[in-house]
């Protein structure tokens, strides 16, 4: 297979892969890349890491693409305390 650009190659080999493994364990849900991305980026937020961290891992150059995650993670918010509650 001879690849027409450098940064198409991986991306379709790892497309691939995921199709070939999702057939295997019969996984019909539609599932891309893009969608681990965005489920890793979330579960990282959501185990504590810093945004900072995840922006420089994802390679966002901007805050601003990274602060999405803040808006799907609820599990987060779901940990905060009420301080009238405890009385």
């Amino acid at each position: 297979m001879f690849c027409k650009s450098q940064l198409s190659c991986p991306e379709k080999s790892i497309q691939s892969v995921l199709k070939q493994a999702l057939k295997k364990v019969s996984i019909t849900k539609p599932i891309s890349l893009h969608w681990l991305r965005h489920s890793f980026a979330t579960h990282l937020l959501e185990s504590g890491t810093d945004l900072r961290y995840i922006q420089e891992f994802l390679g966002h150059q901007s805050s601003k693409t990274t602060k999405i995650y803040t808006h799907v993670s609820t599990k987060s918010i779901l940990q905060i305390k009420n301080s009238f509650d405890d009385s």
